[in-house]
């Protein structure tokens, strides 16, 4: 269902960005450039790299200038992915730092004695170390849906950066340009609730949601009932676009088990009884903005605005998934008794006594894997770990049989994790991962992960 519904909006975002932009083109529109072949072969490379240069001319005013952008932005958008490869390759190539200009720069910048020769020569090197496509980026920033354009256009780039170097100073040059815009002090925190949301938007959470797939609109409805919460953080430039979400569960006790958690079946309980929020899911709904952090901020936001409205809520949690703890096994491990089983039963879960049978290694292995196995630059292996451990999190309970999805099982073998946000103690332990790599754990993880 994610996939039918994010290719449904995202089709109608694009056509009705296409049209804006066109419109805003006006004049400025060159039919001829901008019906470039999809895959953009070499002759409409050349045209394209003067629809480039006319964009960083300074003639005519604001006005021309946004025209400009949007038929080269258009341009772009009417192109299949070898067509925006090429494009992206012609940013990295043709529009890069002038290595010249640099050079120039720095032999001024040491003759320069005085301190306003200093200052006009630091300022000309500056300049210099500007690629020029930085500018080319920062105009798209200025049309409709400019911003977010450029977010999926970053996202792009992640995923060639990582095949191809040519690619990576254009990428940082957009990250760069996206951490300074996506400033946490900017963002607005807002909840979202069946009722008062759009259709857009909820069809958006659908295909965004990360951690746990929604299954259906009634299976939505149920995790915006009046026991959950969901809270996204938004840009006043993408105010249709959550950035990142997280989903709350208003309980009692430490939640143990995903679908238990999720059964739509299962009765609505009263929140003002409830004593546990648990942060069951957290989604970063744009992959353009990985690496820009502002998650750890979100779940504070979170905190207060819970805590101002529910005076009886103490905890704070959540039910977390071990989504590298299978892979670790299967790499490190691979003879072990444990993998081994894992491997050659898939269906080990339908059959209590082998389950029973694997139930204490497990557990000793994840614990061992969570709370000791690190990168080495002495950070948490799993990705989700080092999450809440810089966010000041404590590593709680680990729970068996958890997530029994396809996913879950695959993953972690079922297992999940409660990481607890005490909040008199998130700066301390905070200060005590992101300081020196101290894991810091519950004396019954710590036992687990020693074998006791």
């Amino acid at each position: 269902m994610a996939d039918e519904t994010k290719g449904g909006f995202l089709d109608r975002t694009l056509r009705n960005v296409r049209n804006a932009w066109q419109n805003i083109a006006g004049s400025q529109y060159d039919a001829e450039a901008a019906s470039m072949r999809p895959h953009l072969p070499d002759d409409d490379v050349r045209r394209l790299r003067e629809q480039m240069r006319a964009c960083l001319e300074t003639r005519g005013g604001e006005v021309s200038a946004r025209a400009r952008a949007a038929a080269l932005g258009r341009a772009y958008l009417n192109l299949d992915e070898t067509g925006r490869q090429r494009f992206l390759r012609v940013l990295a190539e043709d529009f890069d730092v002038d290595k010249a200009s640099v050079d120039g720069a720095v032999v001024d910048l040491r003759a320069a004695t005085e301190p306003n020769e200093r200052r006009k020569a630091e300022a000309k090197l500056q300049k210099a170390l500007e690629a020029p496509r930085v500018r080319l980026l920062t105009q798209f920033n200025a049309l409709p849906e400019g911003m977010k354009f450029l977010v999926d256009m970053r996202a792009e780039l992640l995923s060639l950066a990582r095949k191809d170097p040519i690619f990576k100073p254009v990428e940082a040059d957009l990250k760069r340009l996206l951490t300074s815009w996506f400033d946490v002090g900017l963002l607005e925190l807002h909840q979202i609730t069946w009722d008062s949301a759009p259709a857009s938007l909820l069809e958006r959470l659908i295909a965004y949601e990360a951690v746990h797939a929604i299954q259906s609109w009634d299976d939505l409805k149920n995790r915006l009932a009046s026991d959950r919460r969901c809270f996204a953080y938004f840009h006043p430039r993408m105010p249709d676009e959550p950035l990142i979400f997280v989903e709350v569960a208003l309980v009692n006790g430490l939640a143990s088990n995903v679908q238990e958690l999720l059964d739509e079946e299962a009765p609505i309980q009263d929140p003002q009884t409830a004593d546990t929020a648990i942060f069951y899911s957290i989604s970063n709904a744009q992959k353009g903005l990985a690496g820009i952090s502002f998650g750890n901020f979100l779940i504070k936001r979170v905190v207060d605005s819970l805590s101002a409205e529910f005076k009886g809520i103490k905890t704070f949690a959540t039910l977390s998934p071990v989504p590298g703890f299978r892979a670790w096994l299967e790499r490190t491990l691979p003879e072990d008794e444990t993998a081994r089983m894992l491997a050659d039963d898939p269906d080990w879960h339908q059959d209590s006594q082998t389950a029973e049978t694997l139930r204490a290694p497990m557990m000793h292995l994840c614990a061992r894997y969570l709370a000791k196995e690190k990168h080495g630059r002495g950070t948490a292996l799993d990705p989700v770990a080092h999450f809440h451990l810089t966010n000041g999190a404590r590593m709680e309970r680990l729970n068996w049989m958890a997530d029994t999805s396809e996913t879950g099982l695959q993953r972690a073998g079922g297992m999940m994790i409660n990481y607890l946000y005490k909040l008199s103690n998130i700066d301390a332990n905070h200060e005590a991962y992101t300081g020196s790599g101290k894991v810091v754990a519950s004396s019954s993880i710590k036992g687990i992960a020693k074998g006791k």
